[in-house]
């Protein structure tokens, strides 16, 4: 046995440490870390150029937002209270607030706090809640007044902004636009977590759209036309998964060629809070990665490369038996991922430390392999 070693230690030995090899894999690496560099130059150059669209100062148009509440009575006071301080021609913007089959005091309590606002209208809605919230939006939208539609969820609280910024877009030709939606930051780990998978989830979509191939939308912070969305069915087509709506409108209107655009100017987002509990985080995920696997065949493609590329210099350690040089290749990804979220989080009014960012891309890159056991062989429940 001990000669058998012997003889495979130095056929080893021999096979990772000549020259040849070693050149070879030297080749490999600077490739691997230069993809990496220039995808990340991308999402840099992409976010530099996220403000490009409050340059243009265009007349307002008139918009409709739905709401969809589900057992929101904590959250009432605070909505309203935010749609009232929305900067916006009051004669040109409606919200329409729909009960989703909510078992607590939601109705009631809508109709009491909305009563004296003339642009506001609340209608309920009774029915088996097997669709998500997709029947609640649809039917806001068809008795919406205006052409320009946008969405949000009754636990959100859009910037002063919001509607100018998103009635810019649409005066520019757009049928269907989608904006930054981040959550409070707070200081528990959950939060923590949930903060900087969104960061690193804006990065993403805002760079894939700049180059024409937007994937993903926040139903927070989420518009279209009417005719778009009547062009498209209306949600008929995106019920693959018990959420995702917004997503997979997204996915029809790419099918269909639909222009999209993305609202970024400074106070157009809308804000949230994060699940409190490890448990409600991982189910909202599990809905939302279950969602992305209907999502159209090249973006599962390129994400697909993009989250391969960084699980393999994250776990390239492990590989380090093989190859002592390839644990060059994790300081490389975290050198990168450090840079570019230290120089881009503020954009997205995130705040986190070096340490922080450290450890939560490692967090991050794990909780994508959790994420999608989680969606693929658990049970998803709708709230």
């Amino acid at each position: 046995m001990k000669d058998y070693l012997s003889i495979f230690h130095k056929g080893f030995s021999k096979k990772v440490f000549n020259f040849s090899s070693t050149a070879h894999m030297i080749y490999l690496i600077i490739l691997s870390i230069t993809i990496l560099f220039l995808l990340n130059v991308l999402i840099i150059y992409s976010l530099k150029k996220m403000n490009d669209s409050g340059k243009n100062e265009n007349n307002p148009v008139n918009i409709s937002v739905i709401i969809a509440a589900k057992n929101e009575v904590g959250n009432i006071d605070s909505l309203v209270k935010s749609l009232n301080s929305l900067d916006y021609p009051i004669e040109m913007f409606e919200v329409i607030l729909v009960d989703d089959n909510s078992t607590d005091e939601t109705f009631e309590k809508l109709k009491l706090k909305t009563n004296t606002n003339k642009n506001f209208s609340v209608l309920e809605l009774r029915s088996n809640g097997s669709n998500g919230k997709r029947e609640a939006l649809s039917l806001g939208i068809r008795n919406a007044r205006y052409p320009y539609i946008l969405i949000t969820d009754a636990d959100c609280r859009p910037q002063i902004d919001w509607l100018k910024a998103c009635s810019k877009k649409f005066s520019l030709g757009y049928d269907m636009i989608f904006g930054i939606a981040p959550f409070y930051q707070r200081q528990n780990i959950v939060n923590k977590i949930s903060c900087f998978e969104n960061l690193r989830s804006t990065f993403l979509s805002i760079s894939f759209a700049s180059i024409g191939l937007p994937y993903t939308a926040t139903a927070r912070n989420f518009g279209f036309t009417k005719n778009a969305f009547e062009s498209l069915g209306g949600y008929s087509l995106t019920k693959n998964t018990i959420g995702g709506d917004d997503d997979l409108l997204l996915r029809e209107a790419v099918k269909n060629k639909l222009k999209i655009g993305v609202v970024t100017e400074p106070g157009s987002f809308v804000y949230s809070e994060t699940k409190k509990t490890l448990k409600d985080y991982l189910n909202q995920k599990a809905r939302h990665t279950q969602t992305s696997f209907h999502y159209l065949l090249k973006h599962q493609f390129i994400l697909c490369v993009w989250h391969l590329l960084n699980l393999s210099f994250l776990f390239s350690p492990l590989l380090m038996f093989f190859n002592p040089l390839l644990g060059l290749l994790l300081p490389a990804k975290l050198i990168t991922d450090i840079s570019v979220v230290k120089s881009n989080q503020t954009k997205f009014s995130y705040q986190f430390s070096t340490i922080e960012i450290f450890s939560l891309q490692i967090f991050y890159e794990i909780f994508l392999i959790v994420h999608f056991f989680n969606a693929r062989f658990s049970s998803i429940k709708w709230k």
